[in-house]
């Protein structure tokens, strides 16, 4: 087992240090007209994993090009045939799935069981929407006489990608599996704070047979991303990150006329009744606030407790805290990981003295801990519990992307859906109760665009993901997404003469 360990690291290393970060028509290259140069550090360590100049406007020219001229191939591809391939790229996935995961924890810092899982996840949206494309089919309408309509979907073509780094190739993954199984090309923007899966990504696709210059990687910085969005040969433009970027995305697509998929930021409410399980609302609390250390844009970062049982949560969800394992992200039994960045570290730990000065108490966590060399370097977290929390602080209302928790109480059922809606965002949510005509009722109420009962942070392929209100627009996943990565054509077959009235005299 070491010595397998040793190898996957070994080639985890000769990816991160082979020459060319972009991807274009199959292979590995350098920019054209290299820009300022990104440095890439690795979080568990501090230390520098890669650097690579930012592409300009020729190298998006290039690489929008290259997905153009696939797309003529792609498209013309049968559905069923797309979808053979694409369940291939999933099977792949799961082939290298600790190639991916350890190259996944060089890029993020997340532990590594928890990469695994974010790993086959991906695999799972290959097989998933291979699966599904061959059964979507168009409509046939009779209309008078003997006439009828055809309605077909059709891809929409080039389709620009712009990813986040907390979830590097998960974020790739749902953009990238649906629009090529819709007959669309892709090229992907990754956070240059994350630049490695998407490119082993492009490997894997083109080993399975998806057309070369069908799925492209072009890296750099906010200025690459605008490059992309302003293309006038990209189609559609699907962006994950925070609000403030996602603003400007939309308004880039906007002066294209461009399709447009936001997926931003969250400041979800978790609810638990007096009656809920405690132990499971404990467990769903944790998932909800201190998976990836606490950078999941569906966090329930805002957790609601009746009042009846409020002293009986603390209790038993600190004992659970206390207990994380805070370590390098490569063994097996740690629960948190690095945190990205020193400066998103400084960030979180901002909003925690934040707290503090409005009056909440810091029950457990909050502060960065020291690890040993060779992880000295990175910023590790401890996952932080606040009380005495009201709805106007800072850290109640917006996105902390960190292991901060906000712990809140409420009396009655109407008080706290009143509550939990004030907020601008409108991603997620979470109800825990034993009562389940109370839990639709809630959820019924609930602002969200995904909302869970008696659990929390899950979101299988198959089902739709998406925000309301500012956490963004459209969807992805499910069969929702595929109406996002099509347009529909309506064809009117006239079956007799020619109506006109009288426009046409004999």
């Amino acid at each position: 087992m070491e010595a397998r360990r040793a190898l996957i690291r070994r080639a985890v290393n000769a990816c991160c240090s082979k020459q060319g970060f972009n991807y274009i028509d199959g292979k590995r290259c350098e920019p054209t007209e290299p820009k300022q140069p990104i440095k890439v550090i690795e979080p568990a360590t501090g230390l520098l994993l890669c650097s690579f100049p930012s592409s300009g406007e020729r190298d998006v020219a290039n690489a929008v090009a290259s997905s153009k001229r696939a797309f003529a191939q792609w498209s013309q591809t049968s559905c069923v045939d797309r979808g053979r391939i694409l369940m291939k790229a999933g099977s792949k996935i799961r082939d290298n799935l600790d190639f991916l995961a350890h190259l996944e924890v060089k890029d993020n810092g997340k532990p590594i069981w928890e990469a695994r899982v974010d790993i086959l996840s991906c695999a799972d949206a290959f097989e998933y929407f291979g699966g599904v494309i061959p059964s979507i089919a168009g409509q046939y309408i009779p209309v008078e006489g003997d006439s009828f309509a055809l309605i077909s979907r059709e891809p929409l073509g080039v389709v620009a990608g712009i990813g986040a780094w907390n979830f590097p190739l998960q974020t790739c993954t749902w953009k990238v599996a649906p629009a090529l199984a819709c007959g669309n090309t892709f090229v992907y923007k990754p956070s240059p704070l994350t630049p490695m899966t998407a490119l082993a990504l492009a490997d894997i696709l083109v080993e399975v047979g998806v057309p070369k210059g069908a799925y492209n990687v072009i890296q750099g910085d906010g200025d690459t991303g605008s490059l992309l969005c302003y293309h006038p040969d990209v189609a559609k433009v699907s962006f994950t990150g925070s609000v403030s970027t996602g603003a400007k995305v939309m308004a880039a697509a906007a002066a294209g006329i461009k399709k447009v998929t936001l997926e931003l930021g969250g400041k979800s409410p978790l609810i638990i009744f007096e009656d809920a399980d405690l132990k499971n609302a404990v467990k769903a609390t944790l998932m909800a606030n201190f998976l990836t250390q606490g950078e999941v844009c569906s966090n329930g970062t805002r957790v609601f407790v009746q009042k009846g049982i409020y002293k009986e949560f603390l209790k038993n969800l600190i004992e659970a805290t206390n207990k994380l394992k805070i370590g390098d992200p490569f063994d097996e039994d740690t629960t948190v990981g690095a945190t990205i960045t020193k400066e998103h570290a400084e960030k979180v730990l901002s909003y925690i003295e934040s707290a503090k000065s409005e009056g909440a108490t810091v029950e457990c966590g909050g502060e960065r801990c020291l690890l040993p060399s060779p992880n000295d370097g990175g910023y590790y977290l401890s996952p932080c519990v606040l009380t005495s929390c009201t709805d106007d602080m800072k850290v109640v209302k917006e996105e902390v992307f960190g292991s901060v928790l906000s712990l809140l109480t409420f009396s009655e059922e109407d008080e706290v859906i009143t509550r939990a809606n004030a907020t601008n965002f409108g991603l997620a949510g979470g109800v825990f109760t034993k009562d389940i005509q109370r839990a639709f009722r809630v959820v019924k109420r609930i602002q969200a665009g995904t909302l869970w009962i008696n659990t929390y942070n899950l979101y299988p392929p198959f089902l739709p993901f998406g925000g309301y209100k500012q956490s963004g627009l459209g969807r992805e996943n499910g069969t929702a997404v595929l109406e996002q990565y099509t347009q529909t054509k309506t064809v009117y077959v006239e079956g007799g003469d020619v109506d006109c009235g009288p426009l046409y005299q004999e």
